[in-house]
């Protein structure tokens, strides 16, 4: 089947940085290729570690510098989550999808006391005066939790700024939902968080009119196949890497559309 295609990749669950990396991969190779079209953005997680968020956002959002990109929010996109869908130019939610939870957090789990009780001692050796602060081992002073609330103070307004950027919404509109709580998907509607209600098939059918290219032309693009890379390496060692980046590229072309088309049930 030759012709463009449009790119469906699907995350689910934490944010986390060796969750996301394979994915930065995937989102930067669907820019490239002039073969795909559009992407369609499957997401439904509630959030997680706040740089891979901020990192999953920008390669959606480098996507969209290109080529036309709808997000689909499944049952969850909250926090860094909802972070992630903030580069698409359109979002969908379901009525029932938990979206929002604009807010930071860095949590620190003291088990002093649980050791106290154990009968465990434990001395931490260390030059910097606050080098013992983070590692659990006792609670942290009034000074260090200012210092620790500061940090996430900067990451909080980053955040909003970013929501007010990409939601075309005053800042300050955002700040009074910027509470760290969750809403339904019509109500995020309501609040110009998401764009419009409905499933991936209703998300795939928009990518479809923005792009002119049939919504029964999508691929489901995955993390990458570690075969092929290893397939072009042995078989042409001394090959130029551009030639061999070509090589890889058209094979995985050939093999998405051999054995990831999907076609939808009507």
């Amino acid at each position: 089947m030759f012709g463009p295609i449009l790119a469906h990749v699907q995350f689910r669950g934490t944010i986390r940085e060796r969750t996301v990396e394979p994915y930065l991969g995937i989102l930067g190779a669907v820019r490239r290729r002039k073969k795909f079209a559009g992407l369609l953005f499957d997401i439904s997680s509630g959030g997680g570690d706040g740089a891979a968020s901020e990192d999953l956002y920008r390669a959606v959002k480098r996507v969209a510098a290109v080529k036309p990109v709808v997000a689909t929010i499944g049952s969850m996109a909250a926090s860094g989550g909802y972070m992630a869908v903030l580069g698409a130019h359109k979002v969908y939610a379901h009525e029932d999808s938990d979206v929002g939870s604009i807010g930071v957090f860095i949590p620190h789990i003291s088990v002093a006391g649980l050791l106290s009780r154990l009968g465990i001692e434990v001395e931490l050796l260390h030059h910097g005066k606050h080098k013992d602060a983070y590692q659990g081992l006792r609670p942290l002073t009034d000074e260090e939790r200012a210092k620790v609330l500061e940090v996430a103070r900067y990451g909080y307004e980053s955040f909003i700024q970013t929501v007010a950027r990409e939601r075309k919404a005053p800042v300050e509109k955002v700040r009074t939902l910027a509470t760290g709580e969750y809403w339904s998907g019509r109500q995020a509607l309501g609040l110009g968080l998401v764009d419009a209600l409905g499933d991936r098939e209703d998300a795939q059918e928009e990518l479809g009119r923005m792009t002119g290219v049939s919504p029964d032309r999508v691929v489901r693009v995955t993390p990458s196949v570690p075969f092929v890379e290893r397939f072009v390496s042995r078989v042409v060692p001394g090959m130029a890497a551009g030639a061999a980046l070509a090589l890889r590229d058209s094979i995985e072309d050939g093999l998405f559309e051999s054995f990831y088309l999907e076609t939808r049930q009507r």
